[in-house]
């Protein structure tokens, strides 16, 4: 007889899986390191109108699956009304079936609202009110999502040129979660578009109190909103690029291109590569003079539809899976830091599953002690953040690396629904382990496994990423 949808015991298939999961894994807290939470949401208590925009509003995954679905722009990011918008999700939801997708939207009904039946046309009036009438109680806000999937840490996705004042505001809150800024300067590099460095140089220099027209100007102003943000309590950098920068760029061709790119001249692509890596190998030292981890995410293609990047801008839900070459570039940039002995903690995302092997394979050239699992095989990200992305990152990890030294799962949403996520996670490692058990591969040994899903799902981050508060 088949089993319940998403029951007890969803993706758990012996009893040594259920074990590890209900016992285990699903009371260890959540340490959410890679969001795009805004943290004004969490420093205002943010409350929704409605579940169309909580749901919808910000979800490029969802908009993504509504228009292979046939659903007009209007009624995804058009000028339809909330609850249209909300019947053309219903509609396309039952034809996610074999995208997480699927399971995600089932999950978050069940565990955010307490909601069973599944959404589609027929039901989503239904669905509508219930939910609705949810988010007009007390507890239905971010502060209330955030306690009660009981997240410990947060870690957003902050611009140098940002003010911290929402995370000062979040930083006195009477609240179990912590919410720590993340370093993310790319747009510190884009020399070939002088019409988003130059805004963002003037609204860093109005941050810092300082000119920026050189770069000696821009790196003094970095470096300080570095200094800022590790008073913020944050512990990480990231950055999103099509692969590593390697270049050799001596510091006078660095002010040349910088200068030009000031001036509103473009330019061109050997430039940026070059100016990229000088870049990078100074914030690559700041990091470890910090004990940072630096966050690599390697290998999107941004904005291809120029059409529709015209109309609706960025983050859309048209960016893609990039094919450029990352093994030889990935080497040499982490090289670079490693010879002067300025390598900090690392985290590798590759967005091509081609890259799993060469990325689990790259970390061990540059482990060393005294921190265990130094450089790290992050999880599996964006297009890969699926059943059988996971599984694959996983058991790669496991045959070429250290699975008991992972730091485990992350959300890198903009959305307060999408905690569980690291549920759905939890449950797939628990099985995977367990299936390894039953076949007689992995020993079983109730106080070891119990270690090992624990430290995964919870104590290989909190030892990893040393925020403030666990130190």
């Amino acid at each position: 007889m088949p089993r319940a949808f998403l029951d007890d015991n969803f993706l758990l298939h012996s009893g040594t899986a259920e074990r590890l999961f209900h016992d285990v894994a699903a009371v260890q807290p959540i340490i959410d390191y890679h969001t795009h939470l805004p943290p004004r949401e969490v420093a205002e208590n943010q409350r929704w109108e409605n579940i169309t925009a909580l749901w919808l509003g910000e979800d490029h995954y969802k908009w993504r699956a509504m228009r292979a679905n046939g659903i007009p722009e209007s009624h995804i990011t058009g000028s339809a009304s909330p609850r249209e918008k909300f019947q053309a999700w219903a509609q396309t939801v039952p034809h996610t079936t074999g995208n997480p997708l699927f399971h995600w939207t089932h999950l978050e009904l069940r565990r955010c609202f307490g909601i069973d039946t599944l959404l589609n046309p027929d039901t989503a009036e239904n669905i509508w009110h219930a939910a609705n009438e949810r988010l007009a109680e007390d507890d239905f806000c971010a502060h209330g999502l955030l306690t009660r999937f009981r997240v410990d840490t947060v870690g957003t996705t902050d611009d140098p040129s940002d003010s911290l004042s929402q995370h000062q505001a979040c930083a006195t809150l009477d609240l179990p979660t912590r919410i720590y800024p993340t370093f993310r300067p790319d747009k510190a590099v884009m020399v070939d578009r002088p019409h988003i460095l130059n805004p963002f140089c003037d609204q860093l220099g109005q941050e810092c109190d300082l000119e920026i027209q050189s770069l000696p100007e821009l790196l003094e102003a970095l470096r300080k909103r570095h200094d800022d943000f590790h008073a913020a309590g944050c512990r990480l950098s990231d950055h999103g690029m099509r692969y590593c920068p390697s270049e050799t760029c001596t510091e006078k061709e660095a002010v040349s291109i910088f200068q030009n790119a000031r001036s509103g001249h473009a330019a061109h692509a050997a430039e940026v590569d070059q100016f990229t890596s000088f870049l990078m190998q100074q914030i690559g030292r700041w990091n470890s003079d910090r004990g940072w981890a630096m966050q690599l995410h390697l290998s999107p293609v941004r904005n291809p539809n120029s059409r529709h990047f015209d109309q609706l801008g960025p983050d859309s839900g048209f960016d893609t899976i990039g094919d450029w070459p990352q093994g030889n570039r990935l080497l040499r940039f982490l090289d670079l830091l490693d010879r002067v002995d300025a390598l900090p903690k690392t985290i590798l995302y590759n967005l091509n599953p081609r890259d799993n092997a060469l990325f689990a394979a790259a970390c061990g050239s540059f482990q060393k002690g005294p921190t265990p699992g130094r450089i790290q095989w992050g999880s599996a990200w964006w297009y890969n953040d699926t059943l059988r992305g996971m599984t694959d990152q996983i058991q790669t990890l496991a045959s070429i690396g250290l699975l008991s030294r992972f730091i485990g799962m992350l959300t890198d949403s903009r959305s307060f629904l999408s905690y569980p996520r690291h549920e759905y996670f939890r449950r797939l490692l628990c099985n995977l382990i367990a299936t390894d058990v039953e076949n007689g591969e992995i020993p079983d040994d109730r106080d070891f496994l119990d270690s090992l899903i624990r430290n995964i799902c919870y104590e290989n981050a909190k030892a990893y990423l040393t925020f403030p508060h666990h130190v």
